[in-house]
């Protein structure tokens, strides 16, 4: 069985809607997964992410709410 696309689901600070993102199936998720946590445990500044097709969101760290 093949993994299927990660759904990513952020919510910001001052913004009224959540960010939902699709990352791609072959995408590292244990690496997604240590970036929103870097970015939550205050490791990180900035939280960079792509999408199945390629675009990139930046977040920073101090604005997400939860994920």
């Amino acid at each position: 069985k093949e993994p299927a696309a990660v759904d990513v689901r952020i919510g910001v600070t001052d913004h009224p809607r959540e960010i939902a993102l699709k990352i791609s199936d072959d995408a590292d998720r244990d690496a997604i997964k240590a970036q929103i946590e870097a970015a939550i445990g205050g490791s990180s500044t900035t939280l960079w992410l792509t999408d199945e097709r390629g675009g990139e969101i930046v977040i920073p760290a101090a604005k997400i709410a939860f994920a």
